[in-house]
């Protein structure tokens, strides 16, 4: 076989999605404004495609492209994740940008592009294509969370998404920078190899500035200041493309340039990530506590989870890669879930965000709360709800590599986060009822059906997810 079309055989998604997004561009360009659905139609079968790709496409591992993009089980199981939020969200937000009059034939390219960038992220394999594919899934990331023009709020949100951003990728690009200076090469492998020696000083700084980048785009504790605000400005099908496909493809780059690129600084990359890690488990537990918006609850959940997820990545074993890619799984299920949930908060036609909205909806809707109430017990990790095998496998993996005492505060931790889940499910079944909210689009309760069913149904058949991550994790060696 030729190398280029040997090659592309091992990038399919990627060139689906380049092709697709080149040519909606053409037909939003050719068609006008009354293309929109049209464009949101094909852009939702393009993602659809790519998925099928990855499932019928290249099964063998194999490094392409003078290195640059791996292509192997892991990457493949980060890429299905990542083309599930991004499927879900774009049919997530049909009925939201009709309703709100901002429904425009550019939303379903910038999420395609962005989609396009998360998976050159996944399988970047080098600094270079690294920094790649971040910069297009943030440059889409950035217009996507202003879409909504005439809303302050959405203006505001873009904006310190951006300013932000661009001060996360200059730190991640000097500290690649510093790191590409000591070791003399851009790819994970030949860095690997040069830095047996052990750490310098000027190589310790490289690594923490690279992680601050990456710890921006998973909005761990400390660069977390941008994530309530953006969610609860961005309009909420954003949201929800925010809490779930970026998440995904910023976990796995992390965890292939920590134990791909920089396995010989095992020992300083694991402090800071367990620093990241309890960090980000104790203010999304705390912080939530106070919230009364449902969407920034939600924006200290997915900073709290993203702690917890790290606690696997922390143990820097096969056990830990399958506890991380496990947990991701599960976290976007129930998230697109709970997202699904907020969509259906409309009351006489009109968007509502707030706990106390939810008040007595047991009563009003008894479906509706039972799925969100199947959700708050997951996210909270209670038995035998999908969440809890989550926690569990992250947590053992940290356990089995003598990290006993970050598994405990974890634990912990999740004890306190468990309050305000709890909380939800108490006014929802217990507090008088608000109004009821409008029947929700067919879409939505499919979407929230399905999330319930598989969070629900996870302890009667793991093995084909919990397997599926293992394999994921054999794509490293330890």
């Amino acid at each position: 076989m030729h190398p280029l079309s040997f090659s592309i055989a091992h990038a399919l998604p990627e060139t689906v999605l380049a092709i697709g997004a080149l040519a909606l561009v053409l037909v939003g360009a050719i068609r006008g404004e009354k293309s929109a659905g049209l464009v949101a139609e094909l852009a939702i079968g393009v993602l659809a495609l790519a998925l099928v790709v990855i499932f019928v496409g290249a099964k063998s591992s194999a490094d392409v492209f003078e290195g640059a993009f791996v292509d192997d089980q892991f990457a493949r199981f980060m890429k299905v994740l990542v083309l599930i939020g991004s499927l879900v969200s774009l049919v997530l937000s049909r009925d939201f940008l009709q309703r709100e009059g901002i429904d425009l034939f550019e939303f379903p390219i910038l999420i395609l592009l962005s989609t396009l960038g998360m998976l050159l992220l996944t399988s970047a394999n080098s600094l270079i294509s690294l920094y790649l594919g971040l910069e297009l899934m943030s440059l889409a990331l950035y217009v996507v969370a202003a879409f909504h023009r005439d809303n302050l709020k959405a203006s505001e949100a873009g904006l310190k998404y951006f300013v932000l951003g661009a001060l996360s990728s200059g730190m991640l690009l000097y500290g690649a920078s510093l790191i590409y200076g000591y070791a003399g090469t851009v790819q994970f492998d030949g860095i690997a190899k040069a830095l047996t020696a052990g750490p310098q000083i000027g190589v310790v700084f490289g690594l923490v500035f690279l992680l601050a980048g990456l710890a921006f785009k998973m909005s761990t504790v400390p660069f977390h200041m941008w994530t309530p605000d953006v969610y609860e400005g961005a309009p909420t099908p954003v949201t929800a493309f925010f809490a779930s496909a970026p998440k995904m493809a910023a976990v796995a780059i992390t965890l292939r340039v920590v134990t791909d690129a920089l396995p010989g600084l095992a020992h300083e990359w694991r402090q800071i990530v367990m620093f990241i890690s309890i960090a980000s488990m104790a203010l999304g537990s705390f912080a939530a506590i106070g919230q009364t918006s449902i969407k920034r609850l939600m924006a200290y959940s997915s900073i709290g989870h993203m702690g917890f997820a790290l606690v696997g990545l922390a143990a820097n074993t096969a056990a830990g890669v399958q506890g991380v890619a496990l947990y991701m799984a599960i976290y976007l299920v129930t998230t697109l879930g709970v997202f699904a949930v907020i969509l259906a908060m409309r009351v006489q036609g009109k968007a509502v965000e707030t706990i106390s909205d939810l008040s007595g909806l047991a009563r009003t809707n008894g479906w509706m709360a039972f799925f969100m109430a199947m959700l708050m017990f997951s996210l909270s990790g209670i038995p035998p709800l999908a969440g809890f095998f989550a926690k569990y496998y992250a947590f053992l993996a940290a356990v089995q590599a003598g990290l006993t005492p970050l598994a405990v505060i974890g634990v912990l931790l999740s004890t306190v986060a468990a309050f305000y889940y709890l909380r939800i499910v108490k006014i929802m079944y217990f507090d008088d009822p608000a109004p009821a909210f409008d029947v929700a689009p067919l879409s939505v309760r499919v979407v929230m059906a399905v999330s319930t069913a598989l969070v629900f149904l996870f302890w009667v058949y793991p093995a084909p997810f919990v397997t599926a991550a293992a394999n994921a994790a054999k794509a490293f060696a330890f």
